[in-house]
């Protein structure tokens, strides 16, 4: 072991640089590789104020370092075995067509056993697509809510008959473990997730950079019947566009609908098979994500916030965001303005 370096005696201490948050990649043969480029490309993308990366990713195999087989014509070079799930603050399981016993059966081979015994107590756990089906057979998803890709929804809960499976979500942040939907899924949990530690405008220039949408509740219907409207028909994007511009004033559903010359009726109609959410619970929505960009970037205080966000009373907006993120508007804005100054020290 080296010794540390001795500080030069009256220089003024430095503060230590907190370790970036490590994510690792695990995959699997038989791996996606769309599915298992995302956790990089929007981790990896993460940056602070002064331009810092925020995460270190790392892809991992539960094998020694070497090719791993992908679900297209290709293979892999991974360079890291499963020793790297022991430094792991974030576990990220990507989806695989080649799960064997643990698709077939509900069961971790003893190879994917030990890797995943690796991991640290506390490690959050997160899966995209099928790699939930590892995180449900390590047992880790037992008694709890979770999703997966729709087509493979029947199965899944079958399989695992303890687990709280719900098709019609894109993802489900259950704390530390998170599981979402296929593949672009992937990209709005991984979003969530930056947005989760380290605020709105972190996650949104992300998303700008990959462009892609910066927020899909999770909530959201995974699969719309019709998620492109015929061309002959009338969209809501107008109404949409139109109600962005004044969520701090009051917005009606008719007034909605009368931007797209539509009666209330087929306005709703239309716009769930577009949105896959009611217009009430879209509008809320946005309200939430806007008061969360004022909370973390402003100084105006919470019952501006309140009213520039179109909750207009800071009574209302406390009780979305509590249904929402499960903390007060105050608790909100403290964790943000504690992590700008861990960031700036």
């Amino acid at each position: 072991m080296t010794k540390a370096k001795v500080q030069e005696q009256g220089a003024p201490a430095r503060p230590a640089r907190a370790r970036r948050h490590r994510v690792v990649v695990l995959a699997l043969d038989g791996v996606i590789p769309f599915e298992l480029g995302i956790p990089q490309r929007i981790f990896g993308r993460a940056r602070n104020a002064a331009g810092e990366r925020l995460y270190d990713v790392v892809t991992c195999s539960v094998r020694p370092p070497g090719p791993v087989r992908t679900d297209a014509d290709y293979a892999i070079l991974v360079e890291h075995g499963p020793e790297a799930l022991a430094e792991a603050d974030t576990l990220v399981v990507s989806a695989s067509y080649e799960l064997g016993p643990v698709y077939e059966h509900g069961r971790l081979t003893d190879e994917l056993a030990a890797a995943l015994a690796r991991l640290r107590p506390g490690a959050r756990l997160v899966s995209i697509c099928t790699g939930g089906y590892v995180l449900a057979a390590a047992g880790w998803l037992d008694g709890r809510p979770a999703t997966t890709h729709w087509s493979s929804a029947d199965h899944f809960q079958r399989l695992f008959p303890r687990i709280k499976v719900d098709a019609d979500v894109l993802f489900i942040d259950d704390g530390d473990v998170l599981t979402s939907a296929g593949v672009a899924a992937g990209i709005d949990l991984c979003l969530h997730l930056v947005r989760r530690d380290h605020g709105t405008a972190v996650a949104n220039e992300v998303a700008r950079r990959t462009v892609v949408p910066p927020h899909r509740d999770g909530g959201q219907a995974q699969y719309i019947q019709r998620p492109v409207p015929e061309p002959q028909l009338a969209t809501t994007t107008r109404a949409r566009a139109w109600a962005l511009g004044r969520l701090d004033e009051p917005i009606q559903l008719r007034d909605m609908a009368e931007q797209e010359a539509m009666s209330v009726r087929t306005f709703t109609r239309r716009f769930r098979e577009e949105v896959g959410v009611s217009p009430g619970q879209w509008l809320t929505r946005q309200r939430v994500e806007r008061a969360r960009h004022l909370l973390e970037d402003s100084d105006l205080s919470v019952d501006q916030v309140a009213r520039d966000a179109g909750f207009g009373t800071a009574q209302s907006m406390r009780q979305h965001l509590q249904a929402a993120l499960g903390v007060t508007p105050t608790a909100y804005r403290r964790t943000f303005r504690a992590e700008d100054a861990r960031q700036g020290s």
